[in-house]
């Protein structure tokens, strides 16, 4: 028979188990509710009617890839890298600061989705990009376990831009690398060799001709 203190010990690890199943729930559920708002936009959708769309309310596994040659694109459109002397740098909040190749890069394991891209009441384009996890650079300089977001950076010089991405997206693969694009090599206009692929967020944040990356202890 359990004594009073044993009960109460008992009913409170009970509680507690509850709780977080309850939560883990929750969270499941709110997931699966988010989703169930998004449009689904149909196959042969016109992609100028999206341009004045939040992409994070669109559900676009049903539609077309648009043809690269059809790409409309923002911002810097010509800058140039020496690749045999370039290095993506990957370093801040690591243990190992890296600096890698080109061919280091498509040499990791790659990772392919189509993404929907709106410049808001621009242009909206719909690609099929291929490239690599940010986890995996990070995991190679051994990130450490308290970052909580990831900078990035590109092009190097005076036309330089600078977007920052909570840990999540980056863990899920919803902000990730790519250097193609609709299976060819990722064009000098598109930030050829690396850019920013962001589901969910506007074009702006994608940021092209990314060279480094810095993992961020956020404390405020």
């Amino acid at each position: 028979m359990k004594t009073r203190r044993q009960f109460i010990t008992f009913a409170l690890k009970l509680l507690a188990s509850l709780g977080l199943f309850f939560t883990t729930v929750g969270a499941i559920l709110k997931k699966a509710w988010a989703q169930t708002k998004r449009f689904i936009v149909p196959r042969d959708t016109d992609l100028s009617t999206l341009r004045n769309k939040n992409p994070a309310t669109l559900d676009t596994r049903k539609l077309e890839v648009l043809p690269l040659e059809a790409f409309e694109t923002m911002g810097l459109r010509n800058h140039a890298v020496h690749l045999p002397s370039w290095r993506l740098i990957v370093e801040g909040n690591v243990a190992a600061p890296i600096r890698l190749s080109y061919s280091q890069i498509v040499a990791l394991p790659r990772i392919e989705r189509k993404v929907l891209l709106i410049c808001p009441g621009v242009f909206v384009n719909h690609g099929k990009w291929k490239g690599i996890s940010l986890m995996t650079v990070l995991d190679l300089a051994q990130m450490q376990a308290d970052t909580t977001h990831i900078t990035v950076y590109g092009p190097q010089g005076s036309h330089e831009k600078v977007e920052r991405f909570p840990i999540a997206d980056i863990r899920s693969d919803k902000v990730f690398l790519a250097y193609a694009v609709n299976d060819e090599k990722l064009p000098q206009r598109h930030g050829f060799p690396l850019r920013i692929v962001a589901e969910d967020y506007y074009g702006d944040d994608w940021v092209k001709y990314v060279y480094k990356i810095e993992a961020i202890k956020k404390t405020e």
